[in-house]
């Protein structure tokens, strides 16, 4: 292949040499492969739309277990600069839908966020990366990475009917220099015909501002929505079905073409008229389909895949060339055929790993008067699932419930022994052995601070602090 692709690099030198004296009736053209032979179509609009979700933020779409759906659509001007890169003008427009619950005090705040987006985006089809030079069929699917910076304009929409003397509250950012922003993401593109492609894309919106979703001006401001979750940048995801309207004269666009992959078929003819013409000075001692010359791996073993400088792929890095890896894409030691050894996580003591378990488990959020976990609780109860199953098979625990003075005694006992059930079910789902846990409901009965019975007599922190779910030794 090294061969061929190097003969037709010579052609042009090989024309001009030609004399007035040849006998050849043929003369040999060639064209460079490049944007000004205008040999492809090379520019196309695209269109699409789907959902909108507040991700990455306070107030988010995903609340209470439920997808509250926005939507959004795009149009884009893209100009292809290689058969592997292109450009985009993107506009976006859309609206994203979001609930969140803050305390107590407030209740579950809705509210709604309609943005525009003007970004210029790069375009990497990792196909055409890829893709072998000796692959003689043509694609149809392709998988293309998105990245870019552009200017974000909003305006959002947030109702608090707990608290009606502040809302609702409406912010809004106009597109200029302060709304800088950034967007990427996935698409896989199919070429349906030489006019029209289709593609499934996600994209992924940063913001850089704590106001996107609505929850106010400043991270401070009361009643503190933008406090609910450690972030600065609220952020969106959309997810596409788009078509693409490729412009041009051409058979074919330059996005689904590979130049050696024609070198490769165009040079089939001309290798009888050089057969004599050496490319490789030292040969190809292993058969790899690169010359010795700049091979760095002379020895490659038959069959092993390489990359262009002819050196086995290792793609999980772990010595075991992919040839002889019987886990290709998990390191392990070469004694293991390049798979992980299988051993058992060390054990910490009882003790110790109940206060690590109870630090995940302190602040573990639920829906009001409910035994429904909120989902930013998720991540904390997925660590102690993660310590708990380091304990010894032997081990026993009691997930207690606890609730604060308020409220009479047998409803106290009943929601706590509820949210304790549910934590034990959401651990045992996350691999937790259901014979090691049993959950205990204690109401008022088990006060963290004792002196706040009736709660009146406490502030509101440490009735809170009342109200909780832990971790002790059976």
């Amino acid at each position: 292949m090294k061969k061929k692709l190097f003969l037709l690099l010579l052609l042009p030198v090989l024309g001009f040499a030609q004399t007035n004296e040849t006998t050849s009736d043929t003369e040999i053209k060639t064209q460079p492969f490049n944007n000004k032979s205008r040999l492809f179509k090379d520019w196309s609009i695209s269109v699409g739309g789907g959902g909108a979700f507040m991700s990455h933020a306070d107030i988010t779409s995903f609340y209470g277990g439920k997808v509250n759906w926005g939507w959004n659509g795009y149009v884009s001007l893209d100009k292809q600069i290689s058969h592997t890169f292109g450009i985009s003008l993107l506009y976006t427009r859309g609206e994203t839908k979001q609930k969140a619950y803050l305390n107590d005090i407030a209740g579950v705040a809705h509210g709604h966020t309609k943005f525009d987006q003007i970004a210029l985006i790069g375009d990497v089809n990792f196909s055409n990366i890829m893709r072998r030079v000796d692959n003689k069929s043509n694609f149809r699917w392709a998988l293309h990475g998105y990245g870019g910076v552009g200017f974000l304009g909003y305006k959002t929409f947030l109702q608090d009917n707990a608290v009606l003397s502040k809302w609702p509250l409406y912010i809004e950012q106009k597109i200029d220099i302060s709304s800088f922003s950034y967007i990427g993401g996935i698409g896989l593109k199919y070429n349906i015909s030489r006019l029209l492609d289709i593609e499934l894309r996600t994209m992924y919106i940063m913001s850089g501002d704590e106001e996107f979703d609505g929850g106010g001006w400043t991270r401070d401001a009361a009643p503190g929505y933008n406090l609910i979750n450690d972030t600065y940048s609220d952020n969106a995801w959309l997810v596409n079905l788009g078509i693409s309207f490729k412009l041009g004269r051409h058979q074919d666009h330059l996005r689904w073409v590979d130049p050696l992959q024609n070198a490769y078929a165009k040079t089939a003819a001309l290798e009888e008229q050089f057969i004599d013409f050496k490319v490789c000075d030292k040969g190809d001692g292993d058969n790899d389909g690169v010359c010795d010359d700049w091979d760095r791996q002379l020895d490659t073993p038959a069959g092993a895949r390489v990359d262009g400088s002819g050196v086995a792929l290792d793609l999980d890095l772990d010595g075991v060339i992919d040839l002889y890896d019987k886990c290709v894409t998990v390191p392990g030691p070469i004694s293991n055929n390049g798979c992980p050894l299988e051993t058992a996580q060390p054990l910490v003591s009882k003790q110790v790993a109940i206060e690590e378990i109870n630090k995940y488990f302190n602040g573990i959020e639920f829906e009001l008067n409910k035994d429904v976990i909120r989902p930013q609780s998720f991540q904390d109860l997925n660590h102690a699932a993660d310590i708990i199953k380091t304990l010894g098979a032997g081990d026993s625990f009691i997930v207690v419930g606890a609730t604060d003075s308020r409220g009479s005694s047998a409803y106290n006992k009943k929601l706590s022994q509820s949210r304790a059930n549910a934590v034990l079910k959401y651990l045992v789902e996350k691999g937790v052995s259901s014979s090691v846990l049993t959950a205990e409901g204690r109401g008022k009965e088990d006060l963290k601070y004792t002196e706040c019975d009736p709660a009146t007599k406490c502030p509101e922190w440490k009735n809170e602090a009342n109200r909780r779910v832990y971790f002790v030794a059976k």
